[in-house]
């Protein structure tokens, strides 16, 4: 997308390392069993407690976990630390503080004080030390012999969050690649769609060992960045008719993947020159007075919004400023204005009437710095790389996803799949046209957010011709027109023979014009598109020859989309997009993609990075649910905080006489509650027949055994507080 204020490149086309998610939260329920299928009646959440759990042993090569030593040294590992700071702060940490992430992931034992700086210190380091060759695996044992030993615990910590993350060794390099275990040992993992949000969780999950199956409805992958291959008499280029520009190249894992394929990125130039709508061009000091004026009315625009309501658009507000200009602007002037209201509509894909006032530029403070860069030979590069050896079934168009405690199931072309869990990164399109159903629905407070928040729409016309007749020194031309409500109509083209291999041009079609293209006949199309290039270069004694070949997006009717990127409507918030994030169904349902992140929606970067944040939700989830004793009809998890539980667990494994032995085990020798139905046979339905004839007499506080509802046989042992009667 174009940049909100002037011209030079923000939010570039379709879409835009945050990791909302995981957090440190104290194992609950002392002990849990359930039934040997893996059917759970109360999953305990375990301490992600970085500095004492290693996620893979083939992924993680660190050293036996230490024990954390709270020193009050600050430790000296070189003298690079303020640039290693800049480094993190690229990579998206304060170069001097904790994330949120970081708090509640338990990287520290407390926040603040010498050891969190420690902490900072080593994770700026390894960071540092990865983004040197991000092509090279980086092990824990490449910093021993820097960091003290008294320090190696949050060494351990810090190596274990950012790999745990994906803020390094993450990516297609062929280090990297090698890690993937060859026999996976984990769970099943469905994931919808192979965009680059399912694309990078995919690739992150079989690193950490999964099994990994990808449904994408499309024959392709790459979702909605799509590279189109165009050719014709003997001339050949590649059109990005999706997500074309690399929004910042400072910690844009996009760049980072870009690099280790030794792809060299082309800067897009900043220059844009204006034509109007006879085809002369602006004159440059008109250009500059009226973006002044633009950004003037937005700044006031935007300072309403602390006096009024939230329900206001940012149109409106615009609009309202406007006119407090009366007649001071002249047409020529007004046209140029309207050029900047359709760029405008362009960064937020959606017309200003809809635009939150309060909340439509929520995400600039998490802005990707440097360059905004073109990928010659289109993005589809890396959508290939990352798509290599995944597991895709193309034309699979999922319909319904059922979800519980006892794993998922993803309908799609009639098939039925089946897994520990899904990740849905289906586009926010999608879900607002109810084309999946979710069986259960999804919680209201989802659902409500996938309504309150927007989606809108650019479309591109792609035209190859016979040579290039434009200027070749500069990415990007603007076309000003008098009619405001055609502003968006083919407003900007984008020079790509730099980048594409051949003489291509991109016209780009932003707010209500972008709705009028999706049933705009081609033929008339390319003649609008032609009669301004004429208007143009004709008087400049340059002949405009037919285009060899001509392709139309139309990402509004696309099922598999049904629209081009997010943005906070009115009504929404930032709020929404961590919503949407959120995870359902006792940590079964996991969701990305691009409207799923605050800090950076409506980019490929943001979708990439939520790819990566996902995969963490979902190994650890995974994690929470692996056993630690299975024998009979029994499994079991240990407590870290209650020894004498994990001692009566392995007392009851002890039993002999089979299940019908524990059972009188846990109820006559260690008093526990027996709930269940019958038909579990004459011991069980005497046992059960006991504790309802004495239920009265028992103890509230105690313990409880249930058995879970299709696990005929099956026992689930869970610590509760109850009170009498609660059977």
């Amino acid at each position: 997308m174009m940049k909100k204020r002037g011209r030079s490149h923000n939010k570039s086309s379709l879409y835009q390392i945050n990791s909302n998610s995981l957090g440190n939260i104290n194992e609950q329920s002392a002990l849990t069993c359930s039934s040997s299928s893996g059917k759970f009646s109360k999953a305990r959440v375990k301490s992600l407690n970085f500095a004492n759990k290693n996620l893979n042993s083939n992924v993680v090569n660190s050293s036996k976990s230490r024990r954390r030593v709270v020193s009050d040294e600050i430790i000296f590992i070189n003298k690079e630390s303020t640039s290693e700071a800049l480094i993190a702060l690229s990579a998206g940490f304060p170069g001097d503080w904790l994330t949120d992430e970081e708090s509640e992931a338990g990287v520290v034992s407390i926040v603040g004080g010498i050891e969190q700086v420690n902490y900072i210190l080593i994770r700026n380091h390894i960071i540092a030390k990865w983004r040197e060759n991000v092509s090279n695996w980086v092990t824990i044992d490449m910093f021993v012999d820097v960091i003290p030993e008294r320090f190696s615990g949050l060494l351990d910590s810090a190596y274990n969050y950012l790999l745990y993350y994906g803020y390094i060794n993450f990516g297609v390099a062929s280090p990297i690649k090698d890690r993937i275990p060859a026999e996976p040992s984990k769970g099943r993992v469905i994931i919808i769609g192979a965009g680059l949000a399912g694309l990078a969780a995919a690739r992150q999950l079989m690193l950490f060992g999964f099994k990994v199956t990808v449904l994408e409805g499309r024959k392709r992958a790459g979702g909605r960045v799509y590279t189109k291959k165009m050719e014709g008499r003997n001339k050949v280029a590649e059109a990005d008719l999706g997500g074309s520009v690399l929004t910042g190249t400072l910690g844009n894992p996009l760049g980072l993947l870009a690099r280790q394929l030794s792809y060299t990125l082309h800067k897009v130039r900043d220059e844009c020159p204006l034509y109007r709508a006879d085809g002369k061009p602006v004159d440059k000091d008109l250009d500059q007075k009226v973006e002044s004026a633009y950004n003037i009315l937005l700044d006031k625009a935007c300072k309403l919004r602390q006096e009024i309501s939230q329900d206001v658009s940012l149109g409106a507000a615009l609009k309202t400023s406007l006119e407090c200009l009366g007649d001071t602007m002249n047409d020529e002037e007004m046209s140029l204005f309207n050029w900047h209201l359709a760029n405008l509509e362009f960064a937020n894909a959606g017309l200003l009437s809809n635009i939150s006032l309060a909340f439509w530029d929520q995400d600039d403070p998490y802005d990707m710095g440097g360059d905004h860069c073109f990928l010659p030979g289109g993005n589809g590069r890396l959508v290939q790389a990352l798509a290599e050896n995944v597991p895709i079934i193309f034309e699979k168009t999922v319909h319904t996803i059922r979800y519980g405690s006892d794993g998922v199931q993803v309908v799609a072309g009639g098939v039925v799949f089946e897994g520990e869990m899904a990740l849905s990164t289906v586009p926010l399109g999608v879900l607002k046209s109810g084309s999946i159903k979710f069986i259960p629905e999804l919680p209201q407070r989802k659902l409500d957010a996938i309504k309150r928040l927007g989606f809108g729409l650019l479309n591109k016309i792609a035209m190859l011709f016979p040579y290039v007749f434009w200027d070749a020194n500069v990415d990007t031309f603007g076309h000003v027109v008098n009619d405001a409500s055609c502003r968006g109509e083919f407003f900007l083209f984008y020079n790509y023979a730099t980048v594409a291999g051949g003489p291509l041009l991109l016209a780009l079609v932003a707010g209500e014009a972008a709705h009028k293209f999706e049933i705009m006949p081609p033929i008339d199309a390319v003649t609008k598109v032609l009669q301004i290039l004429k208007g143009i270069y004709e008087p400049q004694g340059i002949e405009v020859p037919l285009p060899i070949q001509t392709v139309f997006t139309r990402w509004g009717s696309d099922p598999f989309s049904f629209g081009s990127y997010s943005n906070v409507a009115v009504g929404a918030s930032g709020d929404d997009y961590e919503i949407l994030a959120e995870t359902v169904g006792e940590g079964r349902l996991f969701f990305a993609g691009e409207a799923t992140t605050r800090r950076y929606p409506a980019t490929m970067h943001g979708a990439f990075i939520t790819g990566l944040r996902e995969a963490a939700k979902m190994a650890h989830h995974a994690s929470v649910r692996t056993l630690d004793l299975e024998f009979g009809g029994f499994s079991v998890i240990f407590s870290g905080e209650r020894s004498d539980l994990k001692k009566q667990a392995l007392e009851l494994r002890e039993v002999r006489g089979g299940d019908d032995a524990r059972l009188n085990f846990l109820s006559e020798k260690l008093g526990v509650k027996l709930v269940g139905r019958k038909g579990l046979g004459s011991s069980a339905d005497s046992v059960i027949s006991s504790i309802m004839a004495e239920s009265g007499k028992r103890k509230s506080g105690s313990s409880s055994l249930t058995l879970k509802s299709g696990s005929e046989g099956k026992w689930a042992y869970t610590e509760e507080r109850r009170t009498q009667g609660d059977e």
